[in-house]
């Protein structure tokens, strides 16, 4: 059975192979991940069976009768625990499908697996990937720590906006970009980061596309390429008008739509800016978005824990 479930993974050998290579078909190669909707469960409408005894509803009760008459029904964890799929591989063909009349075969063919690219932002994963990726980070962490008898640690996951600003400013609050001025040279006259100064003239920051993700020097938390290289996803839901409604303490609006939901709902925030975009989009405040179902050769994405502390912030 093990050995049918792996040749199962490969091209037909009659159809699909290319000079008589075995290949594993990539779309094949999925993964299924599950998480909690906290949200769902804090409303309450979904909380109203955990405020009195357990034991009025039996096992098998469906409802909750208020002494008014009124009912509403019997929430249980279940409800709340979300499962998804996601393909496992980036979107090899982003190089090609995100530029018409553009030569990009060889980043197409080599990006993604090369060792010359190891030291190069992912590219290619759409939002849904990239959250998915970091409760699998989380879960072999987790899982390496209890067989090591050590305490679990917060989760990996995606930043929101507001996390996100905080680490590009890096300690500045004046400066339009990271390193904490209003331009994009240095005193020497090099640009700083890799981004598209001008119409036609993407190689004159060092790079043509995506570069080394310690090219430039990085911002005073230490963090590289928090402006240009690529745009980073945030866990945020864009909104024009996020900041009149989201709340002053750790401000974050997010929405899980559906696939059936229109486009509009699946717009997530992204940041940074990336080697394609003029320096605009390099400034900390800027506001940009994607698709969360879209995958871009200029979008990628980095994870965050929250800390671990009892005491205070010094």
């Amino acid at each position: 059975e093990q050995y049918e479930a792996v040749r199962d993974l490969y091209f037909d050998a009659e159809k699909d192979q290319l000079e008589g290579r075995k290949e594993i078909d990539t779309r094949k190669l999925m993964y299924e991940y599950q998480w909690i909707d906290l949200k769902q469960a804090a409303f309450m409408r979904n909380r109203v069976s955990y405020f009195h005894d357990s034991a009025r509803y039996g096992e098998d009760a469906q409802v909750f009768y208020y002494p008014t008459g009124r009912f509403l029904p019997v929430t249980k964890r279940k409800d709340f625990i979300i499962r998804d799929w996601v393909n496992v591989y980036p979107d090899t063909l982003a190089w090609i499908s995100d530029f018409s009349y553009s030569f990009n075969e060889p980043r197409a063919k080599h990006y993604f697996w090369h060792p010359a690219y190891d030291n190069y932002p992912v590219v290619g994963v759409t939002w849904k990937q990239a959250y998915a990726f970091c409760i699998w980070r989380t879960e072999m962490m987790n899982k390496a720590l209890l067989r090591m008898g050590e305490a679990t640690v917060h989760d990996y996951r995606l930043p929101t906006e507001a996390e996100w600003e905080y680490a590009a400013r890096g300690g500045y609050t004046a400066g339009m970009y990271p390193w904490g001025s209003y331009d994009t040279r240095s005193r020497e006259g090099c640009f700083v980061a890799n981004f598209k100064p001008m119409r036609g003239r993407y190689a004159e920051d060092g790079g043509v596309t995506t570069m080394p993700v310690d090219h430039f020097e990085p911002n005073e938390y230490g963090l590289y390429n928090m402006a240009g290289n690529v745009a980073e996803w945030t866990c945020s839901a864009y909104d024009e008008s996020s900041y009149m409604f989201t709340h002053d303490l750790n401000p974050d609006y997010q929405y899980n739509a559906r696939p059936d939901e229109p486009p509009s709902m699946k717009r997530k925030v992204i940041r940074g800016g990336s080697w394609k975009d003029v320096a605009f989009y390099l400034q900390v405040g800027t506001r940009a978005f994607e698709y969360q179902d879209s995958a871009k050769t200029f979008v990628g994405f980095r994870c965050v824990r929250s800390c671990m502390f009892g005491g205070e912030i010094q």
